[in-house]
């Protein structure tokens, strides 16, 4: 799968969640971080974005912190969750087909449905793009075309002016 990370064991589509932690890879945690938690400043610091994007985030129902008062605790299910979002939106994908994945994940945990949805998604992401791809190269034979005739408009100007 495009989305995949090494050293981490299956658990969504989008990616997978820590087994461990390995000293190289900060995004894995050890066995005795499964229950840390952060702050809204720590994991915007962490993965370089606003915290009202992680806010906003939440609104769309793609984290569930829980609430001390004011404060948000984002658990270590939220920092994953905020690392496949944010992967996610760099591969393309909108907010609307993260959240149905991890909805799918959380109804069905063998992820089969999850990664048959998965597949679809990049297929019609795949065919998105071909067709951007297409629609691009004849923009770029028109404006070719256009650049031609005005460089030679310019030329027959120049002749007429000598």
């Amino acid at each position: 799968c495009a989305l995949k990370d090494k050293h981490l064991r299956p658990s969504s589509a989008l990616g997978k969640v820590p087994a461990r932690i390995d000293s190289q890879d900060d995004t894995m945690m050890h066995p005795k971080d499964e229950a840390r938690s952060y702050s809204i400043s720590e994991l915007a610091k962490e993965f370089d974005v606003t915290t009202r994007s992680i806010r906003f985030y939440e609104d769309q129902g793609l984290l569930t912190p829980t609430r001390q008062g004011q404060t948000r605790i984002y658990s270590r299910q939220d920092k994953v969750r905020l690392k496949l979002t944010l992967r996610g939106k760099r591969l393309g994908f909108s907010l609307a087909d993260i959240r149905e994945l991890f909805d799918l994940y959380d109804a069905d945990k063998s992820s089969r449905t999850q990664l048959r949805s998965m597949l679809s998604l990049i297929e019609e992401k795949r065919q998105t793009l071909n067709q951007q791809l297409e629609d691009i190269k004849m923009v770029l034979l028109e404006l070719d075309a256009a650049k031609q005739r005005c460089q030679h408009s310019l030329q027959q100007l120049t002749k007429e002016e000598s």
